[in-house]
Formats: C-alpha cells, sequence, structure tokens
C-alpha cells in the first residue's frame, strides 16, 4: 500500500467526519469514523471534532489496533472498528450520537420495521443495552448486534453504521436516524404499527422483479 493511498484514506475519513455533523448526527467530539484499506484502518482520533476534522486529526492503526501513522490516539472506541473489520466484510464505519435514535433508545428494546427500507439494514434491530463507551463490554455487544446488520442502536449512547464504503456507511446512518425519528414521532401519537413478514416478503419480491433502487435507461420507443 502506498503512502498516498493512505493519505486519501485519511482525507477521505475526515470529509465524511465533516458530513456526519453537518447531518446533525453529532456534537463537538462526539462520533468517530473509520475505513479499512487492505490491513490497516484509518480512524478519527479521539476528542477530534468532527465538524472541523482535517487529514491531521485521522490516525492509521493495523487490525490488531498497533499505531503505523498519524500524530493523535485512535478513538476511544477502537474496539468497535477493529471487531466490526475482523467480523465482517464491511469496509467502513460511522458511529454518531444521533438524537432521534437516543430518545428511541430511552423508550424502547428494538426498532421493529416501520418502513421498508428498513430491510437496507437488516430489517428488525435490537437496542444494545448500556454500557460505558470504550469498553469490552460494550464492543462485545455491539458486535453481537451488527452480525446480522448493517446498523445498531446503542442505548443512552447513540449508533454505529457499517457498509461497503464510506459513502454506504454514512448513508446507513442516515438512514437509522430517520427511521428512528418516523418511530419516535408516530409513538407520540399511538404505539407504531410495524410491517408483517408477509409485507417484507412482498416488498423483497417487488423490488427483485423490478430492479428497485437501480437506475435504468428509458427504453427505445
Amino acid at each position: 500500500m502506498t503512502g498516498d493511498e493512505l493519505d486519501l484514506a485519511r482525507t477521505e475519513v475526515a470529509a465524511t467526519s465533516r458530513e456526519v455533523a453537518r447531518q446533525g448526527l453529532v456534537l463537538g467530539t462526539a462520533g468517530n469514523v473509520s475505513v479499512r484499506v487492505g490491513d490497516l484502518v484509518a480512524l478519527t482520533a479521539t476528542g477530534v471534532t468532527l465538524a472541523s476534522a482535517t487529514t491531521e486529526d485521522v490516525t492509521v492503526v493495523d487490525l490488531d489496533g498497533r499505531h503505523h501513522s498519524g500524530l493523535l490516539q485512535p478513538t476511544s472506541e477502537l474496539g468497535i472498528h477493529l471487531g466490526v473489520y475482523r467480523d465482517s466484510d464491511a469496509s467502513a464505519v460511522v458511529h454518531a450520537h444521533s438524537e432521534a435514535a437516543v430518545a428511541l433508545s430511552l423508550v424502547a428494546d428494538e426498532l421493529p420495521v416501520v418502513h421498508y427500507q428498513q430491510l437496507l439494514l437488516g430489517g428488525k434491530l435490537t437496542v444494545v443495552p448500556f454500557a460505558p463507551f470504550g469498553t469490552e463490554e460494550l464492543t462485545a455487544a455491539t458486535l453481537a448486534a451488527l452480525r446480522h446488520a448493517r446498523a445498531a442502536i446503542l442505548a443512552h449512547h447513540g449508533t454505529v453504521a457499517v457498509g461497503s464504503s464510506l459513502q454506504q456507511a454514512l448513508d446507513n446512518a442516515v438512514l437509522l436516524e430517520w427511521l428512528c425519528r418516523v418511530y419516535v414521532t408516530a409513538a407520540a401519537v399511538a404505539p407504531p404499527r410495524s410491517m408483517t413478514d408477509a409485507h417484507l416478503q412482498a416488498v423483497v419480491e417487488e423490488a427483485v422483479r423490478t430492479g428497485y433502487g437501480r437506475t435504468r435507461p428509458v427504453d427505445p420507443a
């Protein structure tokens, strides 16, 4: 791996961090972002304000957490990031402290499927029980939740979203926050209804039949 590739990865992590803040998913130094590049991981340093993150705020470690480059200590949630890369095929992680997700975690034990787009995240999401940040307990519980999903809700804390790229991980984090907002808004009126297995199967079949979510050229006349 070349130095230029690592520099690009660090620059992209910083840019994604700023976008996470711009989307309103974090406040101050909350949250962290990473991307895997081969056997190395570029991730935000601890104490960094994501809204103003720069390349210099991104540290590089190997998959065992050993320092490779950068001047700052990595995020306190290093264990979650490395665990994702060891246990799955994900290439990027976004950890946020988004408002609606935290609110949901205070009043519910799970996010049922309230919209068919939730299938992109793996369906119903169980709220990970609270454990202090940076602990092995939180890391283990979060990784368990992510084994069958592309995102997790952490009680009294926030969310973790993964993807095949930084953009996809960010998209998943934004989608999860939207879904949580939908649930919390509905719950203020009445207990939200969830989609049934039959609903979800029908959605999957229609998506396969129509190629839903992919652009297609107009058929020639």
